[in-house]
């Protein structure tokens, strides 16, 4: 008599709609101190995003034939459209928001098929084609509480994106990414002293070293509900680390940032704790995501050093996604039942 022996399968209690809903609980923190530093302008941003996010949606499913309510319901939309929201600068206006979304859902997400077939990140891909379509909407940053000389109410943020109202005088102004590197005279120390920004951050800058406390919050808590492995996340922050302790210069007009304010300032706990962990655009294997965080890390900082861009997280990701099914590939997991992993063999032409 035959044993009915199944395979180790893994369950879980969270289904595609649960875990989509469990990532946007977990960025709550991180909007919620965008909105106190920055205003209402991404919160207005995010309204806006999802609504043409499900527009888009649920347009292309009836292009399609397919029916509404199961890919409307799962919530995907709507977790890449928050994530190119949080991306984008507070007061971004009403037209850009719909080329990214644009970009995002019908392009990258769609064209491939819908979810679970795309190889990029469908909001990464929109934050790109809008950071090099458009570079000067995309730079104007809003200056954080305490530095600004108001924070606009909602209907002077309704204004500004919807209406193409200028923002009052003081409210919009460089990050600290790019302060830092257009300086050629000032060192580290020097720009702690002098530049506003720096001088009111307690550990990178200020405004930004908050919000990426509340994104590594919302990241420790999806971590602590297993919703993926830390191999990504710590991968990308460990090299990070590493290479801005290496280049970490204090006393020279050429410094390249120290370590704690590369992981404070920018998008680094986003991009570490809510994109790089793509399920789909990224690797399967453990190694394989510990890989691909190191190399995400890795050019995010090359880039930020010696790129055209201040900040980097979205080149990183996509770039390593072109890498993922290389990894995947280089990167077998041990086989259930055998002592070791598998090897890769590659056949030589006779």
């Amino acid at each position: 008599m035959l044993k009915r022996i199944s395979s180790p399968h893994a369950h879980g209690s969270l289904d595609t709609a649960g875990l989509m809903r469990t990532l946007c609980l977990a960025a709550l923190p991180g909007l919620a101190a965008i909105t106190w530093f920055y205003g209402w302008g991404t919160l207005i941003n995010l309204a806006w995003a999802i609504a043409l996010a499900l527009i888009m949606e649920a347009a292309i499913m009836r292009l399609r034939g397919r029916p509404l309510s199961p890919y409307i319901g799962d919530y995907s939309a709507v977790v890449t459209a928050g994530l190119l929201a949080l991306s984008l600068p507070p007061y971004t206006p009403w037209w850009a928001t719909l080329v990214g979304i644009a970009f995002a859902i019908p392009i990258a997400k769609h064209l491939y098929g819908g979810l679970g077939y795309n190889p990029f990140n469908p909001a990464m891909v929109g934050y790109v084609v809008l950071l090099i379509s458009f570079p000067v909407p995309m730079v104007e940053w809003a200056s954080p509480r305490g530095l600004a000389e108001q924070i606009p109410g909602p209907l002077t943020a309704l204004e500004i994106i919807f209406l193409g109202t200028a923002p009052p005088d003081g409210v919009t102004g460089a990050t600290a990414l790019d302060i830092l590197k257009q300086n050629t005279s000032l060192t580290l120390a020097q720009l702690y002293t002098s530049e506003p920004l720096f001088a009111a951050g307690r550990i990178a800058a200020a405004g930004s070293e908050w919000v990426n406390l509340a994104f590594l919050a919302g990241g420790l808590w999806l971590l602590w509900r297993r919703v993926y492995s830390w191999h990504a996340p710590v991968g990308m922050l460990a090299s990070l680390l590493v290479l801005s302790t290496l280049f970490y210069d204090n006393g020279s007009s050429a410094s390249l940032g120290s370590p704690l304010f590369h992981l404070f300032t920018g998008a680094t706990m986003l991009g570490a704790f809510f994109i790089i962990t793509d399920p789909v655009s990224g690797c399967t294997s453990n190694l394989g995501r510990l890989l691909f965080g190191i190399g995400a890390g890795t050019l995010t900082f090359v880039i930020r050093a010696w790129g055209n861009y201040p900040d980097a997280v979205a080149f990183g990701v996509l770039l390593m996604n072109f890498a993922a099914p290389l990894l995947d590939y280089y990167s077998l997991p041990r086989t259930y039942g055998h002592a070791k992993r598998r090897q890769v063999r590659i056949r030589k032409n006779q």
